[in-house]
This record gives C-alpha cells, sequence and structure tokens, in this order.
C-alpha cells in the first residue's frame, strides 16, 4: 500500500495535469479536500513519532508579533535593527540569519516584536532551505511583513509557500458552521445565494474529505478553495504588509516593473537612507489595528496619560492578563465606560470585549 506522502504526491501530480477550467474545478475540489486529510494524518504521525524535524519556539513578547517574511539577502536584519535595538548580523551574503532573532519596536506606547527570520526560498513549504521551520514560526504572529529588494521583488513566490503552509494572508476565516451526526446524510442549509458551488459539489468534496453526516450552515458565498481551508480547519488567517528595500539602489523602470508584478499596495524602503522606515513603523501600528484602554482604580480617576495598548477585540481578561496573571484568578467583576459600555459604569465580565478609548475598572477577591 501506498504511504501517505506517496499518496500525496500521486494527488498532486493530478492537479498539476488536471487542465483547470469551470468544468473541473468541482474534481480538483474533491482532490484538494483528499490531500488535506492526507497531510493532517501526516502532521499527527510526525506528532505522535517525534519527528518533524528541528523547529524554532520563539516565546511571543510584547503587544503584538511581526513575522518579517522575505528572500535571502533582501536586508531583513538591517531593517530589524532600525525598528528595534537588536543587533542581528548583517552581511553582505545569503542566508546571514540561520536563528529567529527577536527584537522590540516601542511605538505610540505599543511594545511590538519584531521577528527577523532566515530567508525564504522556492520549495521552502515542502522543507526546502529550512523552510517548514521558519513558516512555523511565522504562523503564530499578529501579522506579516513581507519584504523585498529592487533586485528580488517577486514577492508572489514567497506568498505562494506561505498558501502552501496554510497561511492565508489578508483574508478571512470562512463564515461555515458544521455539525457531525451519527446518521442523516449531509445536510446544508445557506443563508446567502451560491453562485460558485452547488449544494451537491459542496456535498460530494465534503464526504471527500470523510464526512458522511453533519449539518452545514453556509453564509458566504464559498467557493472550492474557501470550502478546503474550512474542512482542513489548520489554516491561519493572517493581514499582511509589504515593502520594497533598497530603493537607493533603483534603476532603470524597476519602479514599473514593480508596480506590474506585485499589483498591490507595497512601501518603498531604503535601510542605507532610513527612506520609509518611519512610514513603515505607522503602517505596522495602523495594520494591527491597536486601542488605547485607560485604567481607573476603585474609588479614583482614570489614568488618561498612560493607557494599556491592545489589540482590536481584545476582552478584560486580555487587559487582567496583560497586568498580572493573579487578575484572571482574582477577578470578581469589572466596570467599564466608553464605546463597548450600553452604559456608563456598566459591569462586565472577563470576555466582554474592549472598544478604543474605553476606561475600565477591574475588582478584584481580596488574598
Amino acid at each position: 500500500m501506498a504511504t501517505i506522502e506517496e499518496q500525496i504526491k500521486a494527488l498532486e501530480e493530478e492537479i498539476f495535469n488536471t487542465q483547470k477550467n469551470k468544468a473541473t474545478e468541482h474534481h480538483l475540489g474533491k482532490i484538494k479536500a483528499k490531500i488535506a486529510k492526507l497531510k493532517a494524518q501526516q502532521e499527527l504521525q510526525k506528532i505522535k513519532g517525534g519527528g518533524g524535524g528541528r523547529r524554532y519556539y520563539i516565546k511571543k513578547s510584547g503587544d503584538a508579533t511581526v513575522a518579517l517574511v522575505g528572500f535571502p539577502s533582501v536586508g531583513k536584519s538591517s531593517l530589524l535593527n532600525h525598528l528595534t535595538a537588536s543587533k542581528s548580523e548583517v552581511a553582505a551574503y545569503q542566508f546571514t540569519t540561520l536563528e529567529v532573532i527577536p527584537g522590540v519596536m516601542k511605538f505610540k506606547g505599543a511594545e511590538i516584536q519584531i521577528l527577523d527570520m532566515p530567508g525564504i526560498i522556492k520549495g521552502a513549504a515542502k522543507g526546502k532551505g529550512r523552510g517548514r521551520e521558519v513558516i512555523t514560526a511565522a504562523r503564530a504572529a499578529d501579522i506579516i511583513l513581507l519584504l523585498g529588494d529592487v533586485f528580488n521583488y517577486k514577492l508572489n513566490i514567497l506568498e505562494r509557500e506561505l498558501y502552501d503552509a496554510g497561511i492565508r494572508l489578508d483574508k478571512q476565516p470562512p463564515n461555515i458552521h458544521i455539525t457531525q451526526d451519527k446518521k442523516g446524510g449531509i445536510i446544508i442549509r445557506s443563508t446567502v445565494p451560491l453562485t460558485h458551488m452547488t449544494e451537491f459539489q459542496i456535498a460530494d468534496i465534503i464526504r471527500a474529505y470523510g464526512i458522511v453526516n453533519a449539518n452545514i450552515t453556509i453564509r458566504e458565498d464559498i467557493d472550492t478553495d474557501s470550502l478546503v481551508d474550512f474542512l482542513a480547519g489548520n489554516r491561519v488567517y493572517i493581514p499582511a504588509v509589504v515593502a520594497i528595500n533598497k530603493f537607493d539602489l533603483r534603476f532603470g523602470d524597476v519602479e514599473t516593473r514593480i508596480n506590474e508584478e506585485l499589483n498591490r499596495d507595497y512601501l518603498p524602503l531604503s535601510c542605507a537612507t532610513t527612506q520609509g522606515l518611519e512610514e513603515l513603523k505607522e503602517l505596522i501600528y495602523d495594520r494591527l489595528g491597536f486601542i488605547r484602554v485607560y485604567l481607573k482604580p476603585k474609588g479614583g480617576k482614570a489614568d488618561l496619560e498612560e493607557p494599556l495598548v491592545l489589540l482590536d477585540g481584545s476582552s478584560v481578561r486580555s487587559v487582567c492578563e496583560h497586568l498580572h496573571r493573579d487578575f484572571v484568578n482574582l477577578f470578581r467583576y469589572a466596570l467599564v465606560w466608553g464605546k463597548s459600555a450600553k452604559f456608563p459604569g456598566q459591569s462586565v465580565g472577563l470576555d466582554h470585549e474592549l472598544k478604543d478609548s474605553d476606561i475600565l475598572s477591574i475588582i478584584t477577591k481580596r488574598r
């Protein structure tokens, strides 16, 4: 019997040899579902066997984490050194950085961890050039900074490697809910018109993944790729910022070629002249979507000078964990004033989601 790796390779070859058009889209979706299921089994085997090779373990710190992903020698280490107080080794040859090197960028009251990673090359998602370990570290980031330079700006290669490793840039998880059952077959309910797939095709791909009895609720117009992503269950959805370094060395009509190649917004940089570095800090801060929360001691006045800086979507629990782990264990309730409160001084629990400029008072149990 063929090994899992051999089965995956055979299915990938079938995708490669199949002409891509509307008529084959459903067939390709079923193959992708089978590959996703096999890869999940493969990862489980590696975990049980203690395999998988070397991994990078980076302790997250600060208010958010940015993964600096790029080709070798595009200036990642130089950029890290400019943005933070780190001293990542810099040299004019490839693969200078052999480990993931963290640094902290302090900006507008936020402490943002920047991870300088070894350069990624084509085939990284399959382990080439230690790429799998690098990408594993990138999966935990709050934002990915894609970096090229004026000599190497075909970032679609990087995006493809990240995509193949289950990282979805600038996308949201598909709005699908599934409840498996013991009988009844596949029952699909959609709250929106489906223009890319029929219910029959959706059910067929779900069965290809090994699910035969389930209730599925779909709340967006999905396609085969988003359905397979949902079924795989191991995709991460991360916003991205794109920058092109060494603009002090630009030549000819390279800017036109970069614009045509990228077909997306990017920030021109030069670590040599510091062009664009302050704009990059602003861009990272804005893209992370920080909010400010002002703390108010019980019976006292709110500290409006030194807010806590948190990621958008943070809860009262996030504040407690930020202050001290004991705050969660000792928590009784919290009082909130601001945009997230239904009325001033509303009493809320740990799961209450905060908004920008909220004032928060945390009431704890006595020790």
